[in-house]
């Protein structure tokens, strides 16, 4: 049985406490993204996503999940985490030397739940519609899920692979885009203004589609099954996602500055005291 909206919301500050004092430990790490797209991944997880029990790296007769923007691997590993891909004792070691879960996702470690090194970012869509021709090449009538960044998509590699996706017509494919407008050096308007993400897709032939409200996990259910209604139809699909960076910790949100920073001790505090619920298990 699907989790409730309750238990997604309350697994979500779980993973909100993950992020802060794994981050905190090692005193490195990106906790702006990574909090900004808590809702999303939990849900993804919990709820949306058709997955088996364990890990293969084929992942056949399952939806495949790609993480493009790496950098977020602190809500990654957490939600892998706490979705039993191993324990979350090792959350502990996140960043640590000879660790599984580096400062980006890598797969010689052999991490379940990690199929693709990423951390240079614009890679992940290639990968993943790879990933989606495969399935269909095997008759697995599965999903294939990815995450990017909004600044990530100013790589250029992320604009051949849209191109291609849609002129090969890659419809077991749903790409979200996290849009919070924030990338390390400022606003993405600031740093390299891309105009309208929806226009450039639609462009290149996609089927897109918005969840205004990124972190209300009520909202991403509706947004997401909508996105899966709309696979199989000739045409990838786009969800772009308006997120806040940081969101969930209040001296984090609506600004930059938190892309890339550890919070200090009295920090830490702080944003845990703003996510707590009862029951909570901190590793």
């Amino acid at each position: 049985m699907k989790p409730n909206t309750q238990q997604l919301n309350d697994l979500t500050i779980q993973v909100r406490r993950d992020i802060l004092r794994m981050i905190h430990a090692v005193n490195s790490g990106h906790p702006g993204g990574s909090l900004g797209c808590a809702e999303f991944m939990v849900t993804l997880y919990q709820n949306i996503m058709d997955r088996k029990p364990g890990f293969d790296m084929d992942g056949i007769g399952e939806d495949l999940f790609f993480l493009s923007n790496g950098h977020i691997s602190a809500l990654f590993y957490s939600v892998l985490a706490r979705s039993g891909y191993f324990p979350v004792s090792e959350l502990a070691t996140f960043r640590l030397l000879n660790t599984r879960l580096q400062g980006h996702p890598t797969t010689h470690e052999g991490l379940p739940g990690v199929r693709i090194a990423s951390g240079s970012l614009g890679q992940g869509l290639s990968v993943a519609i790879g990933a989606a021709q495969a399935k269909k090449l095997n008759k697995d009538n599965h999903l294939v899920y990815t995450l990017h960044g909004d600044g990530e998509l100013q790589e250029g590699q992320n604009w051949e692979a849209i191109m291609y996706a849609s002129a090969k017509k890659v419809d077991n494919l749903i790409a979200t885009v996290d849009v919070n407008g924030k990338q390390i050096d400022g606003t993405t308007d600031e740093v390299l203004c891309m105009g309208s993400i929806r226009a450039k897709f639609e462009a290149f032939d996609w089927d897109v589609l918005e969840i205004a409200k990124g972190n209300d996990i009520e909202a991403i259910i509706a947004g997401m099954n909508d996105a899966k209604s709309r696979t199989g139809k000739g045409k990838p699909v786009c969800i772009l996602l308006h997120t806040e960076m940081g969101n969930g910790v209040d001296f984090m949100m609506y600004s930059h500055a938190w892309h890339g920073k550890a919070p200090n001790d009295a920090q830490l505090e702080n944003a845990l005291a703003q996510n707590y619920t009862e029951g909570e298990s901190d590793y």
